[in-house]
């Protein structure tokens, strides 16, 4: 059945679900702060994959390189969701997102083997910066923070592709591992932050509903498309991250785009159809 999917289509779901995951979270930072809502995120997504997965079958069986590169892309996931929340707290989403991609562009372009990819790399730059519309912010705290989410966003994409291909592991065990590993690492960060969502039924299910879909169907869906296309491919795919959040934003939220908004979705989308994997 997943040979029988295109990776794309994985890719596709896990890029609707990545903003409808912090659409949910934004609603809640009026009742837990944004390190509480990270770690709920985490934890939920680890308990989810402990029950489906029971990774520490897993483990048993890992050769210590694997473990290691395991507990690595744990240990970003932790880090990189914190620094998300602090930052989406501080600035702009969009401002976010756009800081987000650009040191994936640096791996797309670090793979570029022919004048197409490169031209593919260059428009969806183009379309993401139209449509981001990057601006500089006075709140410096909050910079740190987007700069830091940026890079381990790329650590996340090596990682998350190692793991992917990694011998003797599936790649869902290799993702609900690394979720473990990640849950306990941030506990002591932001479970104490966390308090006020166990005092609250349907402000626990609005967390954990946060956690579903930022943490587990998308990083589900991105490891089944990871493990079928090339890392450059990839990278550059992901810069339809913002126009699919353009997208939500209109059918959800009613916000709809304008023209240069419009322009900037359909550069994107000819620059990620442009680019061809090498053979």
């Amino acid at each position: 059945m997943r040979r029988t999917v295109p990776p794309q289509a994985y890719f596709v779901v896990s890029a609707v679900f990545h903003y409808l995951g912090p659409a949910l979270a934004v609603l809640l930072f009026a009742r837990i702060a944004p390190l509480g809502v990270a770690w709920v995120r985490i934890a939920a997504a680890g308990l989810i994959f402990a029950l489906w997965r029971r990774p520490w079958r897993a483990w048993r069986i890992l050769d210590p390189g694997t473990r290691r590169l395991v507990v690595a892309w744990g240990a970003v996931l932790a880090v990189m969701n914190c620094c998300f929340y602090l930052a989406i707290d501080r600035i702009p989403l969009g401002t976010v997102a756009a800081a987000e991609f650009a040191p994936v562009v640096v791996l797309a372009a670090i793979a570029v083997r022919s004048l197409r990819n490169l031209l593919a790399v260059l428009l969806a730059v183009v379309g993401v910066y139209l449509l981001t519309d990057i601006r500089l912010s006075h709140d410096w705290v909050g910079l740190v923070f987007t700069a830091l989410n940026a890079i381990l966003f790329a650590a996340y994409v090596v990682l998350g592709h190692r793991v992917s291909r990694a011998a003797g592991l599936r790649r869902i065990d290799g993702l609900a591992l690394a979720m473990a590993t990640a849950t306990v690492l941030a506990l002591p960060i932001g479970a104490w932050a966390a308090v006020p969502a166990f005092t609250d039924l349907r402000l626990l299910g609005a967390a954990i509903g946060v956690g579903v879909c930022s943490s587990v169907i998308p990083y589900v869906a991105d490891q089944l498309a990871m493990a079928r296309l090339k890392r450059s491919t990839f990278a550059v795919m992901l810069a339809l991250l913002p126009a699919t959040a353009t997208v939500i934003g209109a059918v959800v939220l009613r916000q709809f785009p304008q023209a240069a908004e419009l322009l900037a979705v359909a550069i994107i989308v000819v620059a990620v159809g442009l680019h061809r994997e090498a053979t």
